[in-house]
C-alpha cells in the first residue's frame, strides 16, 4: 500500500488579544532522516509588530519526536513573563487536533522550571521524566532527561 503524501493545513488566524501566531513556513518531512512535518511561527505583538519569539508545531511520532516533542517554542528576554509561550501553546492546539494528534507531546529539560510551568498553564500533565538513550542527538548535546507532558486533545478546546 502506497502512502499518501502528507498535506499542510491553511492554521487559520491564530490569535489571542495582542497575540498573535503567524505562520513563517511549511517545513517538509524527510523520512531518511527521521523527520516529521512541521509548521513554524513567529509569536507576534499584534499592538508593536514585534516578534516575540516563534513556536513550531512537528506533525507526527517517531523516536526523535518521543525525546524532542510535538512543539518546541522560545522567547525573547524582553518578552519574558507574560505567558506567550502558554499562550502560543494553546493557539496550535486547534491545528494539532485537525492532524489528529492525540495525544501531543511537549517535553522540556527538568530543572527548566519556566518551561514546566508553561505546560502546566497550557493544559499539558506530567507524564513521566524519560532518560535520554545514548545514540540521540539530544543526548550528544548534553540532555540526559526529559519530562514529557501530555496534552490529551479529544476534548481540548484550545485558544484561551
Amino acid at each position: 500500500m502506497e502512502r499518501q503524501p502528507f498535506k499542510f493545513l491553511d492554521p487559520g488566524v491564530l490569535a489571542d488579544g495582542e497575540l498573535e501566531l503567524v505562520l513563517v513556513r511549511r517545513v517538509p518531512g524527510d523520512a531518511a532522516r527521521d523527520i516529521v512535518p512541521s509548521y513554524e511561527f513567529n509569536m507576534v505583538n499584534t499592538r508593536s509588530g514585534e516578534v516575540m519569539g516563534g513556536i513550531n508545531l512537528r506533525i507526527g511520532f517517531n523516536q526523535r519526536i518521543k525525546y524532542g516533542g510535538q512543539v518546541g517554542y522560545a522567547v525573547g528576554r524582553q518578552f519574558r513573563g507574560k505567558h506567550a509561550a502558554a499562550r502560543s501553546l494553546k493557539l496550535i492546539l486547534p491545528l494539532a487536533r485537525r492532524h489528529g494528534l492525540d495525544p501531543l507531546w511537549v517535553t522540556c529539560d527538568p530543572d527548566n522550571a519556566a518551561s514546566r510551568r508553561t505546560c502546566e498553564l497550557a493544559g499539558g500533565v506530567l507524564a513521566d521524566i524519560v532518560d535520554i538513550p545514548q545514540d540521540s542527538d539530544l543526548y550528544k548535546r548534553g540532555d540526559r532527561k526529559k519530562c514529557r507532558y501530555r496534552f490529551d486533545l479529544h476534548n481540548a478546546k484550545g485558544g484561551v
